[in-house]
């Protein structure tokens, strides 16, 4: 499968007609990628909560949000997955995110960027 583009598999819908569902698709990076993007890894180690606010804001929510809403990047991390059709679960959004919270945080930035929604200027 090339990277980037989802496989779609063909599932009966209702009264016999096929809906296609993209397959769920792995990070474009692993938890733990920080030597692909240090300069990001240094910022979510450093500079957590404003990395935070702009990462929500790249999502297209509120810069206030991770301070505003308890455990926002567990969320945040959810959105991003599901909307960008990445395989995994809420339990684990939730685990890596309390227990590896900067990880996390590198990773959603690396992900905007790869899906574009980074813009580097």
């Amino acid at each position: 499968m090339a990277q980037g583009y989802p496989v779609v598999v063909a599932q009966p819908g209702a009264q016999g007609q096929h809906v296609l569902v993209p397959q769920k698709r792995k990070w474009s990076s692993k938890l733990c990628g920080c030597f692909e993007d240090v300069g990001t890894c240094l910022c979510g180690t450093f500079l957590g909560p404003c990395f935070m606010c702009q990462i929500a804001s790249k999502m297209g929510e509120n810069c206030c949000v991770p301070m505003c809403v308890p455990n926002a990047i567990i969320t945040m991390r959810t959105a991003l997955r599901e909307r960008h059709n990445i395989e995994g679960s809420i339990m684990s959004d939730c685990c890596t995110s309390t227990f590896l919270g900067s990880l996390v945080a590198c990773q959603l930035a690396r992900e905007l960027k790869h899906t574009g929604e980074w813009q580097i200027n």
